[in-house]
């Protein structure tokens, strides 16, 4: 018997428009949010002050949304930017939208 697959989100955060972004993959959207804004979620967010949420994709298989991760991060910053503007042309946060 296969077992269940757990489907997840590919995010990403800045701290403004067109400012820092990081990337992450999370099962569980709002949580992992509420981690990255009390400073919880990840140095690299408590560092640089991020905490808008600029872009959400949601994937049925969390292998397959860890690869995404995997993928974007190796993009080119002009290439997040594109792929945030096409959904989100004004950067703004899409926590409450999504979530």
């Amino acid at each position: 018997m296969e077992r269940e697959r757990k489907g997840g989100w590919v995010y990403m955060m800045a701290d403004r428009y067109r400012g820092t972004i990081y990337v992450g993959v999370t099962t569980h959207l709002a949580a992992r949010i509420h981690q990255h804004r009390t400073g919880e979620g990840s140095d690299f967010c408590a560092r640089y002050g991020l905490n808008r949420l600029v872009w959400a994709e949601r994937g049925d298989d969390i292998a397959l949304c860890i690869a995404q991760e995997k993928r974007i991060k190796r993009w080119h910053r002009a290439w997040k930017f594109e792929l945030i503007e096409r959904g989100n042309p004004d950067w703004l946060d899409l926590f409450d939208v999504l979530v």
